[in-house]
């Protein structure tokens, strides 16, 4: 299987990140691709599938503070974080390509999955 997916958890609360808004950008900032994640935050299906993934630079912007504002969190003014970007490059058009955030109000962490 080749694509690319992604998908959220709110480490603060030990859950998935439902609702939470992200776009995916081609690396010369063309946006590809506006959704939410569902209610196991993920999407409900590849941000690319298999025959429109190309080799190059990519950026994936999620939506943090506002998914936790909408979560009742208490967010300091400005928020630590806000928009949490990840730029990352596809080598191989053949491969699976996974793009995990791992996410609380006052940091993330992200890696290649599978």
């Amino acid at each position: 299987m080749s694509g690319l997916t992604t998908h959220v958890l709110d480490t603060a609360n030990g859950t998935p990140a439902a609702n939470m808004a992200l776009r995916l950008y081609k690396g010369d900032g063309t946006l590809l691709v506006e959704t939410k994640t569902n209610a196991d935050g993920r999407c409900d299906g590849p941000l690319l599938d298999a025959q429109a993934v190309k080799s190059g630079p990519y950026r994936l912007e999620f939506d943090v503070a506002a998914y936790f504002a909408a979560k009742g969190a208490d967010l300091p003014d400005p928020p630590f974080l806000d928009v949490v970007v990840i730029d990352f490059s596809i080598a191989d058009t053949k491969a699976h390509y996974h793009v995990p955030l791992l996410v609380s109000p006052f940091g993330y962490s992200t890696y290649r999955g599978s």
